[in-house]
């Protein structure tokens, strides 16, 4: 009896497995863009010069600002709410009783990446310091499975993701910050890569670019390798919020918003992503709440745990802005596993369990 429960157990889990359609993953974080923005738009209280820093007033609020929270929401970020909510599932939204948040008690960037990444916290993160993470990503255990080989990428603006993601001893193939491009489909195409980048004004010194070097390493790099995982890391948001520049966070959003949209009708063009794709989309830590501290984050800084995540892709059920649901940060990692049909609980026992319900 027990050994004919354990092939009905193995013949179930096997079919299960074979209706899963989802062959690769998009990772996508948009540092520090708070749940506030992304629920209910443009925030009127930083709409002006001493708490948003704003230089035109006027016409920010013709461009972002509306009466109604959802059509201010819909402006800002199109993609996400005019396909990415309709079709996936979007988890954070405190008004319907569904908090998302952090585990990690710092609130500031190595540790939230880590926790995304790892599905643990680590209290040995506790710095943006350029130390190897001693722990294995979802990024590094995919890429050590069959099949996964050369076929896991990572972009981003900062420097210090490749420390996050530990590129020396995971193998993961990285580019961060001002570093060269090195892969294009043509030598021209390269050449020009690297020709607008250097034609850019490095603005936060080496160690950040603009998220429209990353954003377009990322994008021909999948042109040229179509990885099965890809994780780009956009930063801007971040940026501008410590300027106290509300009028160009607001832009970075929306911008990166169109960016996600662009990668992702560009990857379901191609024959290797087309309906085999899944799209992961989150923060690695919240902001303040009010126009005094809407900058800040960190330890100190009440609501900058407050997070948000989005899941869409064809093993997603479309239950858009999910109700009554808890979800963590944590959680992330063993999502973009569970998607693929991998368990990431296997090399990290500790980690959290994927998002609930992103999976029919």
């Amino acid at each position: 009896m027990r050994a004919l429960t354990s092939l009905l157990v193995l013949l179930l889990a096997g079919h299960l497995f074979a209706q899963r359609k989802t062959e690769n993953v998009l990772l996508v974080t948009l540092d520090g863009l708070r749940w506030q923005d992304v629920f209910t738009g443009a925030d009127n209280r930083m709409m002006n010069k001493p708490d948003g820093g704003v230089k035109e007033i006027r016409q920010l609020r013709k461009d972002f600002y509306r009466g109604d929270a959802e059509a201010r929401r819909a402006l800002l970020m199109p993609f996400l709410w005019e396909v990415v909510a309709k079709q996936g599932q979007i988890f954070g939204d405190p008004s319907r009783r569904a908090r998302a948040v952090l585990t990690n008690p710092h609130k500031f960037s190595y540790p939230g990446y880590s926790e995304l990444l790892t599905g643990v916290v680590d209290e040995r993160i506790k710095s943006n310091n350029k130390l190897p993470n001693p722990n294995v990503t979802v990024l590094e255990f995919l890429h050590g499975l069959p099949g996964y080989g050369g076929q896991v990428a990572a972009f981003s603006g900062w420097d210090v993701h490749e420390f996050i993601l530990n590129e020396q001893r995971s193998g993961i193939f990285c580019e961060v910050a001002w570093d060269p491009a090195t892969v294009a489909r043509t030598p021209a195409r390269l050449a020009a890569l690297n020709r607008s980048a250097r034609a850019l004004p490095h603005y936060w010194g080496e160690w950040f670019c603009f998220d429209v070097v990353t954003y377009a390493r990322a994008r021909e790099y999948v042109l040229s390798e179509t990885p099965r995982v890809l994780y780009l890391a956009l930063g801007e948001t971040d940026e501008w919020a410590h300027a106290r520049r509300y009028d160009m966070y607001l832009q970075m959003a929306r911008r990166n918003d169109e960016m996600v949209r662009d990668l992702w009708e560009t990857m379901q063009g191609m024959e290797q992503y087309r309906g085999k794709t899944s799209l992961v989309l989150t923060v690695d830590h919240g902001r303040g709440r009010n126009e005094r501290d809407w900058t800040d984050h960190g330890a100190e800084v009440e609501g900058a745990e407050e997070v948000w995540m989005a899941v869409m892709g064809p093993d997603t059920p479309p239950l858009g802005v999910r109700e009554g649901v808890q979800a963590t940060q944590a959680m992330v990692a063993a999502t973009v596993a569970a998607l693929l049909g991998e368990d990431l609980a296997s090399v990290t026992p500790a980690a959290a369990g994927a998002l609930p319900g992103v999976l029919r």
